[in-house]
């Protein structure tokens, strides 16, 4: 009994050392750049932008691809990118913030749009109609084609008085602390 401890120790111990050297010898860097934008993207994995997650669209940005490809992170996430490529920004092309939104009455709970939502927004039971958190939906259209019953819309985002924001103004501050007009 005892021989056979120390054998399968020595079986882990050996199995250890040989990754531990396996993963200092064959350490690939990543590029650093295409980390900081990876960072800065909302890691929705939704493919909106043409490919197929977060860090395709990140290698794509460092090798010049559009800066406003990602319509869940909006704006504030495209004026990130521009910051962090030293571009200038581009608005992204959207006609608002929208979520998901499911016809109760017609869904009939296959649970389709439940295992492709990103960020787990949609809730519900097999054989159960399902509804969507829309405080956590990121707008990513993800669950409208799998939808077997076309049960799903994309709907506006309401403005309310906890999410609405004053517009920056329009032109430069002149010393004088009053707006410059051009």
């Amino acid at each position: 009994m005892i021989e056979a401890v120390l054998s399968m120790g020595g079986l882990a111990l050996a199995a250890g050392l040989g990754l531990g050297f396996a993963s200092k010898k064959f350490h690939v860097e990543g590029d650093p750049m295409a980390e900081k934008l990876e960072a800065a993207l909302p890691a929705t994995n939704c493919g909106n932008c043409g490919f197929p997650g977060c860090r395709p669209y990140a290698d794509a940005l460092v090798g010049g691809a559009p800066i406003n490809l990602c319509l869940p992170g909006g704006n504030a996430t495209m004026e990130a990118i521009a910051q962090i490529l030293g571009v200038d920004p581009k608005p992204v092309v959207s006609d608002g913030p929208k979520t998901a939104m499911i016809r109760e009455n017609d869904c009939i709970g296959c649970t389709a749009c439940i295992k492709v939502c990103p960020v787990d927004a949609i809730i519900g039971a097999n054989k159960q109609s399902h509804t969507v958190i829309t405080s956590e939906c990121t707008g990513c259209v993800a669950c409208v084609e799998p939808c077997p019953v076309d049960c799903i819309d994309m709907i506006p985002v309401q403005e309310t008085l906890y999410d609405w924001r004053w517009q920056k103004p329009a032109g430069p501050i002149a010393a004088s602390g009053s707006l410059a007009l051009n």
